[in-house]
């Protein structure tokens, strides 16, 4: 049976105050992983352990945050993101609402991107994969 988008959330949610230390209360739809909640680069691959865990999924390391894009000079000029840049990670990152990134093209705003609610959408299209 498909879990709802609320089991999602709330199996997601624990998983994240666990592994950041966070209040339940913190972890909204909306909270970014990075600024909000604080997570650190090492924190996102504890993340994406426990995630599978949580979730009986296999996550690839690129897979949910390909900052892989931000170090590829075709997709980078000058600090900012180009415009193949935006479209490979609209390509890779469906699960993301990029609207403020391509508006900004600030690769310092990559981070604003690993909401929660991403991260929902993200174990939701594995589950669907998986099923």
């Amino acid at each position: 049976m498909a879990m709802s988008t609320d089991e999602v959330f709330d199996k997601v949610r624990t998983v994240l105050e666990d592994a950041l230390g966070v209040d339940p209360d913190e972890v909204t739809p909306e909270a970014t992983l990075g600024p909000d909640l604080g997570a650190e680069s090492i924190d996102f691959l504890d993340i994406a352990f426990r995630l599978e865990k949580e979730f009986g999924i296999k996550i690839d390391q690129t897979e949910m945050m390909p900052s892989d894009v931000l170090n590829d000079a075709k997709y980078v000029q000058d600090g900012k993101l180009t415009d193949a840049g935006i479209a490979e990670l609209k390509e890779k990152m469906p699960h993301a609402d990029l609207t403020d990134l391509e508006a900004s093209r600030e690769v310092d705003d990559f981070a604003k991107v690993f909401t929660v609610e991403a991260i929902v959408k993200f174990v939701e299209t594995k589950l669907n994969q998986a099923a």
